[in-house]
């Protein structure tokens, strides 16, 4: 069946689509990753976003258990070059046709990515749709549809009750989930007992779980949301002198509100595994999706050391507070998918908690 994406100045592209057939409207943004769609696919970080993928071949190694980060297709739309419906590996138990269309998702191929990510790239990041029906009936749609991220999407995919895994570490945390991927979650598994807990949890009823340090998560959306503003960033402030704090991506922007600092939205934001990030003379490969950065000068001025810059565009990768034991980074070092060239950062939260 014929498909189209339609962005909000007028281009059409026409190709073939897949998953479910139905109309879906978001933010159009691309990843530039050669592997690891299933992992970006089920990223809570996609919500309210049409994701393009830059790698001209998707589906090839199918779809597994092992490789998502929650527990459904977290983007709203999926366009491609080519869609492989023959994928060959040995733990693949479906067709990426088969998995958008099993999550109600929308997808679309032989789309001509280059061209969309290169107009993306020159204009910024758009309004569109994917539509199996005629696109000129959605175009006024799109131009009259708000930004996704004027919504609370952060309510959308944080866990709705607290999820407690204790096995008898010597510290816990309380994950301030807005969005998390499993991947942080095992990482954090591995060294804490954990409290994952939702993004608006009060302050009494963290404080009732006697953290030893307080994690906030990845996420999608606007992090000055107003919404956000009065529950998270409001509770933050109140633990930011009670115990160690650690944050990566939405949760290095929230970090960052709290403690004074400014953020803005990026022409097309940082998404994939190969963005490089500079910290003294040392250089690591990075895992990145986000659509807002920090602002640096804000930053110092709110009393934060800026530890990381991108190589390629110097926005803020990753701050730490002068005095208090706080620290965050815009980008993975979970690594689902990606390099795992940053994982120490957590052992450095844990000895955080080691200090007196």
């Amino acid at each position: 069946m014929k498909g189209y994406l339609v962005l909000e100045d007028g281009t059409i592209f026409e190709g073939n689509s897949f998953g479910a057939i139905k109309d879906v409207f978001g933010e159009v943004v691309f990843s530039t990753g050669m592997t690891g769609y299933q992992e970006s696919l089920t990223d809570p970080s996609y919500a309210g976003q049409i994701l393009a993928s830059s790698y001209p071949m998707i589906g090839n190694y199918g779809i597994n258990k092992r490789d998502s980060q929650s527990k459904k297709v977290q983007v709203w739309g999926y366009v491609v070059n080519e869609l492989c419906d023959t994928p060959s590996h040995r733990l693949c138990g479906a067709t990426m046709d088969e998995f958008l269309h099993r999550h109600d998702i929308p997808g679309i191929s032989n789309i001509d990515t280059r061209a969309l990510i290169r107009k993306l790239r020159m204009k910024g990041t758009m309004k569109g749709a994917i539509t199996s029906s005629s696109p000129d009936d959605v175009l006024d749609r799109i131009r009259g549809m708000d930004e996704p991220d004027k919504e609370n999407l952060v309510a959308r995919v944080s866990t709705p009750s607290l999820n407690s895994y204790v096995s008898g570490k010597n510290h816990s945390v309380v994950v301030m989930d807005c969005g998390v991927k499993d991947g942080i979650i095992n990482e954090l598994r591995a060294r804490f007992d954990v409290h994952q807990v939702p993004f608006d949890y009060t302050i009494e009823e963290i404080r009732a779980l006697e953290p030893d340090g307080v994690f906030v998560t990845n996420g999608p959306g606007n992090p000055a949301h107003q919404e956000l503003r009065e529950t998270i960033v409001a509770t933050l402030a109140k633990l930011k002198d009670e115990v160690p704090m650690m944050g990566i991506c939405l949760g290095n922007q929230l970090i960052a509100i709290m403690l004074g600092a400014k953020t803005y939205k990026l022409k097309f934001g940082h998404r994939g595994v190969n963005q490089p990030v500079g910290s003294g003379e040392r250089v690591f490969v990075t895992s990145q999706n986000h659509g807002f950065a920090v602002d640096g000068q804000s930053a110092c001025d709110a009393g934060l050391e800026v530890t990381f810059k991108n190589l390629n565009d110097d926005t803020v990768e990753g701050m730490r507070h002068s005095e208090l034991p706080i620290f965050s980074v815009q980008f993975h070092p979970e690594a689902r998918p990606g390099p795992q060239d940053t994982t120490f950062l957590f052992d450095e939260f844990a000895k955080m908690m080691e200090e007196p």
